[in-house]
C-alpha cells in the first residue's frame, strides 16, 4: 500500500484561525479572466470551461497586485492524476488548483486566501481539500486556517485506491461519499500522520 495523500475537510461550525491584518490584502470573489491570466498560462477557453462547470476562482492582491489564486468546485471535479470524478452534494465544495507566485510565497498567502474563500462561500457547508503527500507547504497552509486530515488515499497493491480512515466516521463516510472511494476497515497502520500535524 502506497499513501498518495490526505483528503483533509472543514466543515461550517468548525474552529477557524484568525490571522493578523496584511496591509493591502483583498480577495476578489469570482474574479476576472484577465486578473486569472496574469498569474497563470491557462487559456481564456479553459477558465470559461471551469466557470460553466461550476468553478468559482478566488484571486488575492496586495496593494492591487495578484499574487494568488484558487478555484472552487460547486458541482464536480476531476482530480485527474488520481484519475478521480468527484460529484459534489449542494452544500459541498471542492478547494482545487491554488497557486501562489513564487516571489510572494513564504508570507502566508495561501492560508489566508483559503480562509477568505471558507468566509466567501456562503452556501458551502462542508470543504474538502486535498495534497500530494510530500507537499510539505501544502500541509502546513492548509492546517494552519483549520482544516483536519479526515482520510488517506492510498493505492493498493492491485493498483486501485482506498482511503484509511483518520477522521470521526461520519466525516470518514462523508469524504467516501464525494471522493467514491471505499474505506479500508482496518486501522490505519501509521498512514493516518501527516508532518505538522
Amino acid at each position: 500500500m502506497t499513501v498518495l495523500g490526505p483528503f483533509c475537510a472543514w466543515w461550517h461550525g468548525d474552529p477557524l484561525s484568525l490571522f493578523s491584518s496584511l496591509p493591502g490584502w483583498e480577495v476578489i470573489p469570482d474574479a476576472a479572466d484577465e486578473l486569472l491570466q496574469s498569474l497563470t498560462d491557462s487559456e481564456a477557453s479553459e477558465l470559461q470551461d471551469r466557470r460553466r462547470n461550476g468553478h468559482r476562482p478566488y484571486v488575492a492582491l496586495l496593494n492591487g497586485k495578484a499574487v494568488a489564486y484558487g478555484w472552487v468546485a460547486t458541482r464536480t471535479a476531476e482530480i485527474g492524476a488520481l484519475g478521480l470524478s468527484l460529484v459534489l452534494s449542494p452544500g459541498d465544495r471542492y478547494l482545487w488548483d491554488f497557486f501562489t507566485h513564487p516571489d510572494w510565497r513564504g508570507r502566508g498567502i495561501y492560508p489566508r486566501l483559503l480562509r477568505a474563500v471558507l468566509g466567501m462561500e456562503k452556501d458551502g457547508e462542508r470543504f474538502w481539500i486535498g495534497y500530494d503527500a510530500p507537499n510539505v507547504a501544502s500541509a502546513r497552509g492548509i492546517a494552519k486556517v483549520g482544516f483536519q486530515i479526515v482520510v488517506q488515499i492510498v493505492r493498493l497493491n492491485n493498483g486501485s485506491l482506498a482511503l484509511v480512515p483518520v477522521g470521526p466516521p461520519e466525516r470518514v463516510a462523508a469524504a467516501a461519499r464525494v471522493l467514491g472511494l471505499p474505506v479500508l476497515d482496518r486501522p490505519s497502520d501509521g498512514c493516518g500522520t501527516s508532518g505538522g500535524r
